[in-house]
């Protein structure tokens, strides 16, 4: 029996064959049959003393369940120890009851996994408030993985002009991202001020027109799901007469209709990670959470 082996949720063969290559270990693919009334019903194909299992959580509800299934499986025949490994980690923006009633989703979710894995590997989560995943899983050990480096290389790699360009955070949440970015791709960085009143109603301030005029500039953000904040900042920027936009994010979670929305708004192209299957994909996580796998297999 391998010690170690790779198993794959539906639909992440492909990413988890990337990363079990990477590796040099076995991958199998874990199936879920799901019955008229909606249960599932999922079969592990093997097992090893220590199984990776590779789940990227955007659209994550059906997933959850299915990968309670698959954890218990594994372990009734034979893991000892499971290893998450989730380059999108779900439902970490609510921290905090803001209205009465709402349920706290980042704790109850971290609970859950917590109680399932003996590891989790993921990639700039969408944290807000809390500081880090350690207070989020307390009882479970967890890698937090930074993209900037991902995200510099794909910076660097669309720039055609690289002492004309500029990274711009479009708000506050990503000033953080944007400073390791420019660091690591060695580009100046300006940060931008957002005021948010709804999911899609975002306003945008801050720039100096004379930091952005006839500038190049490379949005900077972790997580897109609606573009609002995007699509407002490119035609904040357009005011500032920019030469070229171009956005780099870790997570797309965004659809046919937002990008369009996008491309309208001056955005030429947006460059994303694998992290979450997407058509804008240019990178792969697979190297980042190889060497970090590496470090855990050998200790």
């Amino acid at each position: 029996m391998n010690e170690h082996v790779i198993a794959a949720m539906p639909g992440e063969r492909s990413p988890a064959s990337t990363l079990a290559e990477q590796l040099d270990l076995p991958l199998c693919e874990i199936s879920v049959h799901t019955f008229p009334d909606g249960e599932s019903l999922v079969q592990v194909p093997q097992s090893a003393p220590t199984v990776i299992v590779y789940s990227s959580l955007n659209q994550p509800n059906d997933k959850l369940i299915n990968l309670s299934l698959a954890a218990s499986a594994l372990r009734d025949i034979g893991a000892q120890r499971v290893i998450l490994v989730a380059p999108y980690l779900c439902y970490m923006r609510q921290d905090m009851a803001f209205n009465e009633g709402e349920a706290v989703s980042q704790r109850v979710i971290g609970e859950m996994l917590a109680s399932w894995f003996d590891r989790i590997i993921t990639v700039e989560p969408h944290l807000h408030r809390t500081q880090c995943l350690d207070e989020v899983f307390p009882d479970t050990d967890i890698t937090v993985l930074s993209a900037a480096p991902l995200l510099a290389e794909i910076a660097m790699r669309t720039q055609p002009r690289q002492g004309n360009s500029l990274i711009v955070g479009p708000d506050k949440e990503a000033s953080r991202w944007a400073a390791a970015v420019a660091t690591a791709s060695n580009f100046p960085f300006i940060t931008l001020d957002k005021s948010r009143t709804g999911d899609t109603s975002v306003s945008i301030s801050g720039a100096e027109t004379g930091a952005v005029r006839h500038k190049d500039i490379i949005l900077i953000d972790d997580v897109v799901s609606t573009g609002t904040t995007l699509i407002c900042a490119a035609q904040y920027l357009k005011d500032c007469n920019a030469k070229s936009i171009n956005a780099v994010v870790v997570h797309a979670l965004f659809g046919e209709a937002e990008y369009t929305q996008m491309r309208n708004a001056g955005i030429r192209a947006v460059h994303s990670t694998d992290s979450v299957r997407h058509p804008t994909n240019s990178i792969k996580v697979a190297p980042l959470l190889a060497k970090a796998l590496l470090q855990e297999l050998n200790s």
